[in-house]
């Protein structure tokens, strides 16, 4: 019986260099199916799509349409063959509009002629009878808000990128494909930068596509997620097809062996132990939006202790991120005492904070962690580099730099294609975080921030950084974690403060509070519930 496929990738090989980055791959996705796609970081799976969407093209191997032999060698070719890709990150204009974003280089033109046209006729007299293309804003609108009422995908279109968030923004680039009317869709990491409700909304999307026909390739590296929606699961590794199963005759034990080449330890959690002297303690912390003017975080305190993990969890954009910049310095504080190692460290340039004792995996690792133009060597001692080690008389120590970036690209398995002297910009998402996350740890400081650490990384490096975390605990550093993942906060937390509103509205350890009642906290019904009881005592 002729199997029902959509897209068949067979045989496809790429090298970059000397380096192998799929070795004789085969894909097949069925008609009306999800196929999900999982390697570890650094496997090749975004090249592969990469090769399907026209970014690359391959040494080897074929591709099939629906059994036709398909030459594809740009993203034309292949969105003249339907097929569309939300990449991991996003390829929007910030300063256009949803709309323009939406229909940009597939703009609905009609047709004027320059006498119908006033302002033609009073400045350019000359163009009076020529034909003028100009672009149909209103029938795009209308084409647009017919696909977002049919999957619920709801954006004003009249927005700025850099004034919306990030789940719009994904919405936004789901709206650019099927506005081009794809079929076969590629979502490379989608749920990486997205809250529990934000991953369970898109999944819903995602279903609601597939109900329309939609076929589509599914990468990630949450095995939640992935046998929630998917109906098979293709693993690579290391470049080189290893299998296609059934998601009903599977499961994420089978697929994490697969993904890493060995069975994953089972994680038995942290061990007891009792925290030390205070390292950080943060007094009535007090960040205001510039634009906005109101209070991001107000009058927030809390301290961490040696030995400890104190976890600052809620759902994305209620302050977290901002307390963590105004304890880095990478924004000023507009009001508050932050004081490390008992010594007042507010008016502390970023350096002199990095100097005097902190650490941080910054959430943002294209913004704040790396220069991407910059090889692995260089990033390595980004905020070392001055130090005697690494530098003298203004001229760098490449033997010394080359030879603690090699041990640190050894220890934290970061993986290229090619040597230290690689390019960050050409790594894979999570082998860039492993980077920052070995450049960090190795700077042996007091205070660890630990934003999003696991963030892109597939099931085994997640394991490695929950360990490394462990270990700074043992090792007696104060670790404060920033996370929106509630099965991590559970696992590595000491102490869990939920922040609403840019306030802390709840204080607990992990054996006293479940995620249900975390997630009432973290969505403002709790701090809801003791404020009408304080109106109604106040009456």
């Amino acid at each position: 019986m002729k199997e029902n496929y959509a897209i068949e990738m067979l045989g496809i090989t790429k090298r970059f260099g000397n380096i192998l980055a799929n070795d004789h791959i085969d894909i097949r996705l069925q008609k009306g199916h999800i196929l999900a796609l999982c390697g570890e970081n650094g496997a090749g799976k975004s090249t592969i799509m990469s090769i399907l969407f026209g970014l690359y093209t391959p040494d080897e191997g074929v591709i099939k349409k629906e059994g036709e032999v398909v030459k594809i060698t740009n993203p034309n070719d292949a969105t003249s063959l339907n097929i569309g890709m939300v990449h991991q990150h996003f390829k929007l204009v910030d300063t256009f509009t949803v709309l323009q974003n939406i229909i940009l280089g597939d703009e609905t033109l009609k047709e004027y002629r320059g006498d119908n046209l006033n302002f033609v006729k009073k400045s350019l007299n000359y163009l009076n009878k020529k034909i003028f293309k100009i672009i149909d804003y209103k029938k795009a609108r209308e084409d647009i808000n017919k696909i977002i009422n049919q999957y619920d995908l709801q954006v004003d279109l009249d927005k700025k990128i850099k004034d919306i968030s990030v789940e719009m923004q994904q919405k936004v680039e789901i709206i650019k494909m099927l506005y081009r009317k794809n079929e076969i869709l590629i979502f490379d990491e989608p749920t990486a930068v997205l809250t529990e409700q934000e991953i369970q909304d898109f999944l819903k999307v995602m279903n609601n596509l597939k109900k329309e026909g939609k076929s589509i390739i599914f990468i990630s590296h949450k095995l939640n997620e992935v046998f929630e929606v998917s109906d098979e699961i293709t693993v690579i590794r290391k470049g080189q097809y290893i299998d296609t199963l059934k998601t009903s005759e599977t499961t994420k034990e089978e697929i994490s062996a697969l993904m890493v080449g060995r069975k994953l330890k089972e994680f038995n959690g942290k061990t007891k132990k009792t925290p030390k002297e205070e390292v950080l303690r943060v007094e009535h912390l007090t960040m205001i939006d510039p634009f906005s003017k109101k209070k991001v975080v107000n009058d927030v305190s809390f301290n961490v202790r040696k030995g400890e993990i104190v976890t600052l969890a809620g759902i994305d954009g209620n302050g977290q991120q901002e307390v963590v910049y105004g304890i880095t310095g990478i924004k000023k504080a507009h009001d508050g005492v932050i004081t490390l190692d008992k010594k007042d460290i507010s008016s502390y340039s970023i350096r002199e904070k990095i100097k005097a004792g902190i650490s941080h995996i910054p959430e943002d690792r294209h913004k704040h962690g790396l220069i991407l133009d910059y090889s692995i060597y260089e990033n390595t001692v980004l905020d070392r580099y001055y130090e005697k080690e690494f530098s003298k008389c203004l001229f760098l120590n490449e033997k010394n730099i080359k030879k603690y970036a090699d041990e640190l690209i050894d220890k934290y398995d970061v993986r290229s294609s090619g040597d230290g002297n690689t390019i960050v910009r050409s790594m894979s998402g999570g082998n860039q975080q492993k980077i920052i996350v070995g450049r960090e740890i190795e700077r042996n400081q007091d205070l660890l921030i630990a934003v999003q650490p696991t963030r892109g990384l597939d099931v085994g490096a997640i394991e490695g950084i929950h360990n490394l975390l462990l270990k700074q605990r043992e090792e007696d550093k104060a670790i404060l974690l920033v996370s929106l993942e509630l099965d991590q906060v559970f696992a590595l937390s000491d102490r869990i403060l939920v922040m609403y509103e840019g306030e802390i509205v709840g204080e607990f350890t992990p054996n006293e509070v479940n995620k249900e009642t975390l997630g009432l906290y973290m969505s403002g019904a709790k701090k809801d519930v003791v404020n009408a009881i304080k109106e109604g005592v106040n009456e």
